[in-house]
């Protein structure tokens, strides 16, 4: 492994079970668990298998895939969330994630107590965190708006909210899952900004979207995910014409049954 990448994953293989009943008490949780190791009421797949990828430093990589491809399932094992039952995952540096704008918000606090409550997660102190509320609060646009519930909140409100948090965590490594889609074309703008700046700071950048034209003009490479198999990684533009390609054959094949 090489610290000139900022992600890598080598061989990478995740797997969820699949229950045919769900159990309806923790009594019935419990007896499940006893009667599955001896009898399997479950089946097994593979959101990802076999994954191998490197996304080096100073880069943004995309990855594209149809609904149920493993994207978010990628995205999800490369952040430690979850992990892989075969297969290595390292990251260089601190890692921040961008899977959901303003998950682990609290709806009934203002901006300002969700700033002190999403930093402090994050290893700040009051102080830190008291110093760096008015550029957040800027960066969002939201100041006029610091003590209102975000529960009143429009989504993209909530979207810029989530992402100055994000950013002012200073992550080496950024992991995201589409925020180009979300908020409008200034809020989008300045997300690139920030992206642009990443990469002049020799950070790494690992995105999923379905904006495809934002997204060929700010990757440097592309991986396209199909049934938890990457089936090309490389150009961006080819990258796009295989997706588009596979995503079609698919519609035919749900067609024909």
């Amino acid at each position: 492994m090489s610290d000139k990448y900022g992600i890598e994953l080598k061989n990478v293989t995740v797997s969820f079970r699949s229950y045919k009943e769900r159990p309806t008490s923790f009594k019935e949780s419990i007896v499940r668990f006893v009667k599955d190791r001896k009898l399997r009421h479950y089946t097994t797949f593979e959101a990802l298998s076999e994954i191998n990828l490197k996304v080096p430093r100073g880069s943004i990589y995309g990855v594209i895939g149809s609904n149920g491809a493993g994207k978010s399932t990628l995205l999800r094992t490369v952040t430690g969330v979850l992990k892989p039952i075969r297969g290595k995952v390292i990251t260089h540096g601190k890692v921040g994630s961008l899977i959901k704008l303003g998950a682990g918000f609290d709806a009934e606090l203002n901006a300002i107590e969700n700033i002190y409550l999403y930093s402090s997660l994050h290893g700040k102190s009051a102080r830190e965190i008291a110093a760096k509320v008015p550029d957040i609060l800027d960066f969002a646009e939201l100041k006029e708006f610091a003590q209102t519930p975000i529960k009143y909140y429009s989504a993209g409100m909530r979207a810029r909210l989530g992402f100055a948090c994000a950013m002012d965590i200073e992550p080496d490594v950024l992991v995201v899952d589409e925020v180009l889609s979300v908020g409008d074309e200034r809020f989008r703008e300045k997300c690139r900004a920030v992206f642009e700046q990443l990469i002049k700071d020799d950070k790494t950048v690992l995105m999923v979207s379905h904006n495809l034209s934002s997204l060929s003009t700010l990757a440097d490479q592309i991986a396209v995910l199909s049934k938890g198999c990457i089936i090309y990684q490389g150009d961006p533009k080819e990258a796009i014409r295989i997706y588009r390609d596979t995503k079609y054959e698919t519609a035919l094949d749900g067609r024909r049954m």
